[in-house]
């Protein structure tokens, strides 16, 4: 069984976040070969006080 984490910075919508399980899961087909019903896909939605970028956490660079 596939099995994709997949760490995003919140903000995504509720639709963007269906794109990203649609081709991640496709991908995993593609590549693996396994059958589309046994791919998982997990999405974590980080804080963004809890993303560092570069030493700076994302909330403090406005991003």
């Amino acid at each position: 069984m596939p099995f994709a984490q997949i760490y995003l910075m919140e903000g995504r919508t509720e639709e963007q976040k269906r794109a990203v399980i649609e081709k991640v899961s496709q991908a995993l087909v593609e590549a693996t070969g396994a059958p589309l019903a046994s791919v998982r896909v997990l999405i974590q939605d980080v804080p963004k006080e809890n993303w560092g970028i570069a030493g700076t956490s994302a909330k403090d660079l406005g991003r």
